[in-house]
């Protein structure tokens, strides 16, 4: 027991490495398989490759609106306000626009893609709001809420290792960033690039012709089922209604006649002017399907019963529609919409996943070859196995706990990752030698006592330039800079480890190597 405190420098080093080890091979710590039952796993190891290393799609493009800052609400309600100022713009509803307040200005927010600044500064011109300061670009808390849609509508697709981020350019202008794994293009901009409001409309023949009223919205739902295939009506979304909004649902469909008695047919897709009432799947202001009432809904609804279960189904014509709506239901839809626009600069890539093993071969080639110099370096430099042997083998315990720290916590290797790993080699052989060198100077070292000493001395020195370089990284680990962000993180993991656990262990190493007073 005393051996092992003497010596805890080891201890821990060979703990950390076990460890490490363990959740980079074991079955136990893999990753959960997906909905499609494959997981982005690097082969017999735990690890996650990166869009760069599996393939896969990355999307890049601003979010589509204007702000107007520094808004007064002189007494007058965000509501009132949304609505007065989209009576002002042809392109735009109410729904399109948000007012957010402080206790100092307001924000008012247009994300309807056709409305221009000019247009957007004259409505608000309109109801006196003649000094807001009109922007491109939408909040912060639009961008947020945006990324969250999106980041639930990647888990409920399936689509494993995808990553939503907030980038920034140099210029002050902010982008969303998806990058998404072992997925092509198209199934890719299919899911984020429309909006996803999801409402059920009833269309009804009036006195005047035909109208329409939304009967149900996405906040009406209480729970979203799984996209299943019908046996007579086709594809559904099972959902349930909340409780107000199931009362409000069973007046509307009395009112527009959807719950007359024996129901209604509904031909809406053959002859929208000839039909009886009808209700509408919309999704993103498209119709998607329409269908009529049963006989035996359209009675409970009339008698008030049917809000005591409000359960719903949502058909679709095909099951792949189905599944577009569930996801759509269940993530929300997003407060404003994706630009892929060239001129916004808008961007979207596709890395094959050959091109991604390519790349994996390649950044292993250049592992292993820069391994191989900093051997060589090594032995040409002390041409001593005592000094080069350890140092060599503390480099590699690092590169292991590093990748054991991507498996334990998902995170996705890339080039940028693979880049901070050489880094962190070259930075902790350069530690290493500072240690060596220092030890050796004068001809090497006997005493116990003059070898503490001089570790010390090194060790402070490193300590410095490993200070330095935590805070040189730290604002890029922390800004949303893309790719940089991987880097800064594991380069900082990687200096972290070397000044806690190997460059002591590599100092205890070289004492009981080099002293006689062990």
């Amino acid at each position: 027991m005393s051996a092992l405190r003497e010596h805890w420098q080891l201890v821990l080093l060979a703990l950390v490495l076990v460890v490490s080890g363990f959740v980079l091979v074991s079955p136990t710590m893999a990753p959960s398989p997906d909905a499609s039952g494959t997981a982005a796993v690097g082969g017999v190891t735990n690890l996650q490759y990166g869009l760069d290393l599996a393939g896969g799609t990355r999307v890049r493009a601003p979010l589509d609106g204007l702000t107007a800052e520094g808004v007064e609400l002189e007494g007058r309600s965000a509501r009132e306000l949304e609505i007065a100022v989209a009576a002002g713009l042809e392109a735009a509803d109410a729904a399109d626009l948000t007012v957010r307040s402080t206790p100092e200005s307001a924000t008012v927010e247009v994300t309807a893609p056709a409305v221009t600044p000019d247009a957007f500064a004259a409505a608000l011109s309109a109801v006196g709001l003649s000094d807001a300061a009109v922007r491109e670009g939408v909040t912060e808390a639009t961008r947020a809420e945006t990324i969250r849609v999106l980041e639930q509508k990647i888990n409920e697709a399936g689509l494993s290792g995808g990553t939503v981020q907030e980038v920034r350019t140099g210029s002050g202008e902010y982008f969303i960033l998806i990058e998404i794994p072992d997925a092509d293009t198209a199934e890719v901009r299919a899911l984020v690039e429309t909006q996803g409001k999801v409402v059920v409309r009833a269309y009804h023949p009036t006195a005047e012709g035909y109208a329409e009223r939304v009967v149900l919205e996405q906040g009406d739902f209480q729970s979203i089922g799984s996209a299943q295939e019908g046996s007579r009506g086709g594809p559904y979304v099972p959902v349930t209604v909340t409780e107000s909004a199931a009362v409000r649902f069973e007046a509307d469909m009395v009112e527009t006649g959807l719950a007359a008695p024996g129901g209604t047919t509904c031909t809406y897709d053959a002859d929208p002017q000839q039909t009886e009432a009808c209700l509408l799947l919309v999704v993103d202001d498209a119709v998607t399907n329409s269908f009529g009432m049963s006989p035996g809904l359209a009675e409970s609804l009339r008698a008030g019963t049917w809000s005591d279960n409000a359960v719903f189904q949502l058909q679709t014509r095909s099951i792949a529609e189905a599944q577009t709506v569930a996801i759509n239901l269940r993530a929300g839809a997003l407060p404003a919409q994706l630009d892929f626009s060239p001129l916004s600069g808008g961007t979207i890539s596709y890395i094959s996943p050959e091109q991604g093993a390519e790349f994996r071969l390649l950044s292993l080639i250049a592992g292993i070859f820069a391994v191989l110099a900093v051997s060589g370096a090594i032995f040409a430099r002390y041409r001593e196995v005592r000094v080069a042997a350890p140092m060599l083998l503390t480099a590699m315990s690092e590169l292991i706990i590093l990748l054991g720290f991507a498996a334990g916590v998902g995170y996705p290797l890339d080039l940028a990752v693979i880049a901070g790993f050489i880094a962190v080699v070259g930075t902790g052989v350069d530690d290493l030698v500072i240690i060596a060198d220092e030890i050796l100077t004068e001809g090497g070292v006997e005493s116990r006592r003059v070898f503490a000493s001089r570790f010390r001395r090194a060790f402070w020195v490193i300590g410095v330039a490993a200070a330095t370089t935590i805070v040189a990284m730290a604002p890029l680990a922390v800004l949303s800079l893309g790719d940089l962000r991987g880097f800064a993180i594991f380069t900082i993991i990687g200096v972290l480890v070397g000044v806690l656990i190997t460059r002591p262990a590599y100092g205890e190493i070289l004492r009981i190597l080099m002293t006689t007073d062990r």
